[in-house]
């Protein structure tokens, strides 16, 4: 192999080939959403048991990211190579599994070989080929068809729009699942609790609120102008929470409502707070999962909430400023 010099053009026009024929290959593969790929989902949902999947090289990468994806969003998936199968792996299959076979070409000699063990223990086969009279897809109890037109290689050699296509109909089986499992974002928390969204689910007001110095709160004998100082020392929250002496929410008072009284021309500065906030103001627990406050703001239009302990004690304030990762989240839906 030698290196050849090259037109720029050249290599763009290359680039742009590949793309088109892989997403050719993508507009093919809503072929393969046929009455098999829906046997399949049935199938895996009502499995009590895990989804094996197989695959050897190019096909193998493609097998473990699938896998991956499956055990991600619900449905517990694990991948085993076909050679170290053959050589004792087989074991990790239990009854009750479903396996998921992958090879383009459905005459992956390493699979195939396996497959009479998984029929004699009674598993259901699904494959995913792009041949369905290969041998892999005619010993498959259910076998998903891969449609492409031919490879991106200019050789039609390499694997590329196949295994675009395949990963893509395997994210849509994942997917699928998730949705008849009713896999909800908490779920998906729950799995990824080191991601970011695993650590926005799983967060509590407590987590995110303000409080000690930051969370501004005035007895219930302070003036309007008391209030306002402490809510200027406090930061950015524009707000107050009004307490009795054991440090129960009595009301809420905020920057809003000082505007809308300064324009009904009254003298407010030396008026008791208790005149002027609001009485059984919106407020959350603070052992709350922080996208319920987010859900909270967003639904009453608030800019903040004041933040309760079980027993009624005001313990902090959270802020739509606060959660704005939580409301770019509830944005999505």
């Amino acid at each position: 192999m030698t290196t050849k010099k090259y037109s720029p053009t050249v290599v763009k026009n290359m680039a742009r080939h590949v793309l088109e024929v892989e997403h050719k290959a993508l507009e093919l593969s809503k072929k393969s959403i046929d009455k098999n790929f829906l046997q399949a989902v049935d199938v895996i949902a009502k499995s009590k048991g895990r989804v094996v999947v197989l695959g050897i090289g190019k096909s193998g990468i493609i097998g473990r990211k699938i896998s991956a994806t499956l055990a991600s969003t619900g449905t517990p998936s694990f991948f085993v190579h076909p050679v170290e199968a053959l050589h004792g792996d087989l074991g990790m299959i239990t009854p009750g599994d479903v396996i998921l076979a992958i090879s383009f070409s459905g005459q992956t000699e390493e699979i195939n070989k396996i497959l009479p063990s998984l029929e004699r223990r009674k598993l259901t086969i699904i494959s995913m080929t792009g041949h369905d009279k290969s041998k892999l897809a005619l010993m498959s109890d259910i076998h998903i068809t891969i449609h492409i037109e031919r490879e991106a290689c200019p050789y039609n050699l390499a694997p590329t729009a196949s295994t675009t296509a395949t990963l893509a109909v395997g994210d849509a089986l994942a997917l699928c699942l998730m949705k008849v499992k009713h896999f909800e974002k908490r779920d998906f928390a729950v799995f990824h609790p080191g991601g970011s969204l695993g650590k926005l689910l799983t967060q509590q007001v407590k987590d995110v609120m303000r409080k000690g110095k930051n969370n501004p709160v005035v007895r219930e004998n302070a003036s309007v102008q008391d209030a306002l100082f402490v809510m200027t020392r406090t930061g950015a929250a524009g707000a107050t929470s009004i307490v009795d002496k054991k440090g129960r929410l009595l009301g809420y008072f905020t920057d809003g409502d000082l505007r809308r009284i300064l324009q009904t021309g009254a003298d407010v500065l030396n008026k008791n707070i208790t005149e002027v906030m609001t009485k059984n103001p919106y407020h959350i627990l603070d052992t709350v999962p922080a996208i319920e406050a987010a859900k909270m703001i967003h639904a009453t239009h608030v800019d903040n909430l004041p933040v309760l302990d079980r027993t009624g004690k005001v313990v902090g304030i959270i802020d739509e400023k606060d959660l704005i990762e939580f409301l770019a989240l509830l944005d999505k839906k």
